[in-house]
């Protein structure tokens, strides 16, 4: 009965050894005795990519923060359109908070100017074209 269940344990011994071995790609079956020959030599780029990350990220920021204009927008890229969103920001920030300015009034404000922008330029239109 002893005997059994040492070879149950020998048995199950090899075989976590050949999947661990496969996995780690060190096949012990193989025709070649050099372990040289399975490994690939990493290129450059990969190697240069993975010494510069920062905190061992495998994605650069742009891809994680999506790509495109908003990434951009985030990190700078386009520093003329970064700027404009930081400075409305502070804009909305300086009228809402500092001068307590309320959404409602804010809203109804625009409403009036714009109104009065196209009652002004209809005037106009019919001055032009006679």
């Amino acid at each position: 009965m002893a005997e059994e269940s040492e070879s149950k344990q020998s048995a199950v011994e090899s075989m976590m050894e050949k999947i661990s071995q496969k996995i780690h790609g060190h096949d012990s079956s193989s025709s070649s005795d050099s372990d040289s020959d399975h490994e690939k030599p990493a290129s450059p780029s990969s190697v240069k990519a993975k010494i510069y990350r920062l905190f061992g990220r495998e994605r650069p920021v742009h891809h994680v923060l999506g790509g495109g204009k908003p990434a951009d927008v985030f990190l700078w890229r386009n520093k003329k359109i970064s700027a404009g969103v930081l400075g409305g920001a502070t804009a909305i920030w300086v009228l809402f908070e500092l001068i307590e300015y309320h959404l409602l009034a804010l809203i109804c404000h625009i409403s009036i100017l714009c109104l009065a922008l196209l009652f002004l330029w209809s005037n106009a239109h019919t001055f032009i074209h006679k």
